[in-house]
């Protein structure tokens, strides 16, 4: 969050971010400010009773000392008046402070300066392509992943919705091995970059959520354990976990790192869930958009002056997985409106995944899929979650810098694999990164099915 120093002394920066990311109708900066206003009038004021009190209850003692019972009576009446109004006072200051804490969590993170303007993600900037100087003979057509994983038996979307809902799928047999392969493979590239693994607890707590942003802004796209109601914040309540950025950044909330800590990378595998699954009527096949879905985390705390060094190498730690992989991608630079709530500058990762043509995927064909947003956010969740660092151990706490990235998100670069790794016969080779991982099966050939629906695609 904006620190109330900070959204007092520079109210024209923050409008003008709020502006650039779109959220005129969403906040009202003025209220805040005049919330504010009226908060330090209101504890002048309280300032300036506790002072006049605490002469008059002196001059009390003094005038019963001297003997002057009539003016003491008087001063008393008059502490008792200070002391109703100061009591009025503090009630209403302790109201506006509680409305200016909820009107600050509101408030977006500040662009960094050299984040490029625009209003939606048509205005995003392409940096690079990387992979697209070799790429594989492909099938013509290439059959979507959808298809293919229902064709080799390893996707199973309706067994899924069966059991969950839409939104849910089984991976079965090769299926279930690819997924655990990538996810092993990602945490042994991040551990040779330096990354700690971290194996956090998946349901996390109020605090939590909000200590990273995601609440309040993004609480109808959060699962919520016990129901899905959201009445007003409660501390013990628990929300499934939407990305394992949640627990491993509030691991150190309300505490102080030293300098020599960092800058402290951690690596985290969870399943992640999500009530948001795209726009209304898309992508209804596939493993695209799903409530539930496995990533691997990368988050990063840092001192203030490293942070967006420590971003470049971020996005490089991202790269390496898809380069060593095979695939070919391209990273972006988010513009001032697609930005998100938290961050103050972002990357993202694209895989090309050429099974669906979209009228804004490359040249070749396909359609690119965000794998990665490595994002900075500076000491907005810092602020939020108390993390600080000292440093110097004889000087006063600061707020840290936190970054973090996807390392990846599995769903999306199995789509990549299936679909960019798919041969004429309709099986699909494992890229050679993975065969390790995979007892060196070198080709995914797809599994029999199973149950009395088989007997008709057995001809039986």
């Amino acid at each position: 969050m904006l620190s109330r120093q900070f959204v007092r002394d520079h109210p024209d920066v923050v409008r003008e971010a709020v502006e650039k990311r779109g959220m005129d109708e969403e906040v009202d900066l003025d209220a805040i400010l005049e919330i504010d206003e009226e908060w330090r009038s209101r504890k002048a004021r309280g300032d300036d009773l506790r002072h006049e009190r605490n002469q008059v209850s002196q001059r009390i003692g003094d005038l019963k000392r001297e003997g002057d019972e009539e003016a003491a009576q008087e001063a008393i009446d008059r502490s008792q008046e200070l002391k109703a109004e100061l009591e009025d006072v503090e009630a209403r200051a302790d109201g506006l402070e509680a409305d200016l804490e909820a009107a600050l969590l509101e408030l977006p993170q500040v662009p960094h300066e050299s984040v490029p303007p625009g209003g939606s993600e048509a205005d995003n900037v392409e940096l690079r392509r990387e992979g697209f100087g070799d790429l594989r003979d492909l099938p013509d057509p290439v059959v979507p992943h959808y298809e293919l994983g229902e064709r080799l038996r390893i996707i199973d979307e309706a067994r899924g919705a069966k059991v969950s809902g839409s939104g849910f799928y089984f991976l079965t047999g090769d299926g279930a091995r690819l997924e655990h392969a990538l996810i092993q493979f990602m945490l042994d590239v991040h551990r040779e970059q330096g990354y700690v693994d971290v194996f956090p607890p998946v349901p996390v707590k109020t605090t939590a959520m909000r200590g990273t942003g995601q609440l309040p802004k993004f609480n109808e796209d959060a699962y919520r354990i016990g129901g899905s109601e959201f009445d007003e914040y409660d501390d013990e309540d628990l929300w499934l976990c939407p990305t394992a950025e949640v627990p491993v950044t509030n691991m150190y909330a309300d505490e102080i790192l030293l300098r020599e800590d960092l800058p402290l990378k951690h690596q985290a595998y969870t399943p992640n869930f999500r009530r948001e699954a795209g726009e209304h009527g898309t992508e209804t096949r596939g493993i695209v958009r799903v409530h539930q879905f496995n990533k691997v985390e990368l988050v990063n705390f840092v001192e203030p002056e490293e942070s967006y060094d420590r971003l470049e190498g971020l996005v490089e730690e991202a790269e390496v997985v898809l380069r060593r992989l095979g695939l070919p991608y391209r990273v972006i630079e988010l513009c001032t409106g697609d930005l998100g709530f938290t961050a103050a500058k972002t990357y993202d990762v694209e895989v090309w995944a050429p099974g669906d043509d979209m009228p804004d995927g490359p040249e070749e064909g396909g359609r690119w899929l965000e794998v990665s947003s490595a994002s900075n956010f500076e000491a907005f969740q810092a602020r939020r979650a108390g993390l600080r660092y000292r440093p110097e151990r004889h000087e006063s706490a600061a707020y840290l810098h936190t970054l973090n990235a996807s390392g990846l998100a599995l769903p999306r670069v199995m789509v990549a694999v299936l679909e960019y790794y798919q041969n004429d016969d309709g099986t699909v080779t494992v890229p050679e990164a993975l065969r390790p991982y995979m007892g060196g099966q070198a080709v995914i050939e797809g599994h029999e099915p199973v149950g009395e629906s088989a007997l008709g695609a057995n001809g039986g």
